[in-house]
């Protein structure tokens, strides 16, 4: 799987005037010499307890801090790292921002930001995936059902791994319902595809939108995982098997932080169809998914 090219930092004072947040905070982890581990250790002598994945989210610019609690874990950072009052906190203000979009003047290329966490709700959120006869991953369609948290929200950016042993510069992505493909960003595994709406959502409205992606991998697969990188109300997720070539045995699971140790939730027994699938509701952190194991050979 090729390695993804780390996105540039540059100047920490002038990330701190002008953002994007993710950078901004990025260049003081840098400068402050500190390790995760140890801003953490530290966070947790102040009484505020943050996940190692949510600092590395928050500084890759996968997710963004939101909430009082998050806000709490942000002033308290700011004295971690040795920075002005309030100087990480200002970048996190509502409104218009120098990481909205791409192309921003002074912002280095990277994988798009997208709209904030604390600017949209995920009410519900379908995938199914498609696999053929051989055992390969031939798409992964998705229908996601959004409600806007302020005025302005127009696009949704989304970041699905390529399928192992897929080249993600090649995968095919279609906007199918309620969207139309934005600007996709190749850069490692997963692509960042923007899926634009071409309409401003007022404060509290929904929108219900499609897409699917397209790629064969050389080799068969043997599971499909979501990982949750913004909360999700409810969460179902479909796999289709060719019914002339089922799996040999199925289960789903679950994993409290994405890469971490899997937690068998249950068997799963295909139908008539072909198709297992599970659902979760009120998703907030780690990874649930499905995994599978073919007859032998």
């Amino acid at each position: 799987m090729p390695r993804r090219t780390p996105e540039p930092v540059g100047d920490r004072d002038a990330l701190l005037r002008s953002g994007p947040f993710h950078l901004a905070l990025r260049a003081c982890i840098r400068e402050s010499g500190l390790s995760l581990d140890r801003i953490r250790a530290r966070l947790a002598q102040r009484g505020l307890t943050v996940a190692l994945s949510t600092l590395s989210d928050w500084q890759r610019g996968h997710r963004r801090p939101g909430g009082e609690r998050s806000l709490e874990v942000i002033a308290a950072l700011e004295h971690v790292l040795g920075v002005p009052e309030r100087a990480l906190a200002e970048l996190l203000r509502p409104g218009p921002e120098p990481d909205r979009r791409p192309g921003t003047p002074g912002e280095p290329p990277g994988p798009l930001p997208g709209p904030r966490e604390q600017d949209l709700t995920v009410l519900s959120r379908h995938q199914t995936v498609t696999i053929d006869a051989a055992g390969r991953r031939t798409s992964v369609w998705t229908r996601t059902l959004i409600r806007a948290r302020r005025r302005g929200v127009d696009r949704y950016v989304d970041r699905s791994p390529a399928a192992p042993g897929a080249d993600p510069r090649t995968c095919e992505i279609l906007a199918l319902e309620n969207c139309r493909l934005g600007e996709v960003r190749r850069q490692g595994p997963a692509p960042a595809a923007e899926l634009l709406f071409d309409q401003v959502l007022r404060r509290g409205e929904s929108w219900a939108f499609a897409w699917e992606v397209r790629d064969r991998p050389p080799a068969p697969c043997t599971g499909h995982e979501y990982g949750v990188h913004r909360p999700v109300g409810q969460l179902l997720v479909e796999v289709r098997f060719d019914p002339l070539a089922p799996p040999e045995q199925c289960h789903s699971y679950t994993r409290r932080l994405p890469g971490g140790e899997p937690c068998h939730a249950g068997a799963l027994v295909p139908n008539a169809h072909g198709t297992v699938h599970l659902t979760a509701v009120d998703l907030s952190s780690g990874a649930v998914g499905i995994s599978w194991r073919w007859p032998s050979r």
